[in-house]
């Protein structure tokens, strides 16, 4: 079986790499990584690094199967494979769903995103993503047609042995935990609530952020503070888990994640983490989780404890997890977990 990955907005390198940090490309990645041999689909043919990129009407369903990152367009993917091959073979497509589906806005988007996980297999990147998947769908299609769909999940999780050993700093390092400054992000109220937690006591925030969004006029505002460092996304693995090891805490201000895999990336690290009380961030904390926040006060407090008493904070941590919370971040959030399950749905659900 040949596994083919789609995902139109990867940018491919001079050299033949998936380029980006964001992620989309890590996940492309990953799937190649996962699927020996697998290629992605492109606009025109091309000899990579490891693999190939192939136009999607060169595909042959006979031996192939299909994993959607883009989700919305599976039906013409089917109908250009179907049609492109000249045989009456069934196109195999997976849906990978990887972004929170309430980003949908448009009633034709809901529509054409809740048939296509009702028509093809989908995979979900959490639990709670599943659950929006399994709503779209059974609010969006038919009864006979929701009943056919097939639909599994598993959180992303994260390299454990990407991992590095802590490193105290002279002052405490918050983290901005997200590369975009969008609305739902809420770069305002991270602002603000560290300004105020700034006057009381010492220390800096770094913020590596999407070139979409380090050239912006908020990212701008940012750098202009002398206790604020705005960069752009590390290079290489090594140095995003070396300044994790030296990071301190992180304030998370999202109004809605599909995951939250730089929240888990960062835990896993030991960095101390500042939630809003919401739906996404218990899903992937322990149930009695210290440091939820339901007002600017609240979120204030905690953020100065977590940075004036940091080992108060994880010896917290630790009897909320009924251990070690690293530890049951990494139990919990490990990619060896998603690598078997995804391996396996796609060979239980392609008979391969």
């Amino acid at each position: 079986m040949q596994v083919f990955i789609k995902r139109d907005a990867t940018v491919i390198t001079e050299d033949g790499h998936v380029a980006g940090k964001d992620a989309g490309p890590t996940l492309v990645r990953r799937f190649l990584r996962l699927f020996p041999g697998s290629n992605l689909i492109g606009p025109a043919p091309r000899r990579c690094d490891g693999f190939d990129v192939v136009p999607l009407a060169f595909v042959d369903p006979a031996d192939s199967v299909i994993i959607n990152m883009d989700v919305l367009d599976s039906c013409d993917v089917w109908r250009t494979v179907f049609h492109a091959s000249g045989e009456d073979v069934q196109p195999q497509i997976m849906n990978f769903v990887w972004w929170p589906v309430r980003d949908l806005e448009h009633r034709v988007e809901k529509q054409l995103f809740a048939l296509s996980c009702a028509l093809f297999p989908t995979f979900a990147s959490s639990h709670r993503t599943a659950q929006e998947v399994r709503e779209m769908v059974a609010k969006r299609t038919t009864s006979d047609i929701a009943a056919q769909a097939k639909l599994a999940w598993v959180n992303l999780g994260f390299r454990l042995d990407h991992v590095q050993e802590r490193q105290a700093t002279e002052v405490p390092i918050v983290l901005y935990p997200a590369i975009y400054l969008t609305r739902t992000k809420r770069p305002d109220f991270f602002r603000k609530v560290v300004e105020k937690v700034r006057a009381r006591t010492r220390l800096t925030v770094e913020m590596r952020l999407h070139e979409t969004h380090l050239v912006s006029e908020k990212a701008m505002e940012f750098s202009r503070l002398n206790w604020v460092w705005v960069g752009p996304l590390t290079s290489q693995r090594s140095s995003y888990y070396q300044a994790l090891a030296q990071t301190t805490a992180f304030l998370a201000t999202a109004t809605e994640e599909a995951y939250g895999l730089a929240y888990v990336e960062a835990m896993g690290s030991g960095v101390i983490g500042i939630f809003p009380d919401l739906a996404w961030a218990r899903a992937l904390l322990p149930a009695d989780y210290p440091y939820l926040y339901t007002s600017e006060s609240e979120a204030e407090k905690m953020l100065y404890q977590a940075i004036t008493e940091p080992e108060q904070c994880r010896a917290e941590l630790d009897a909320a997890a009924g251990g070690s919370f690293t530890g049951w971040v990494n139990e919990h959030h490990s990619d060896d977990a998603f690598d078997r399950e995804v391996v396996s749905r796609v060979n239980e659900w392609f008979e391969s």
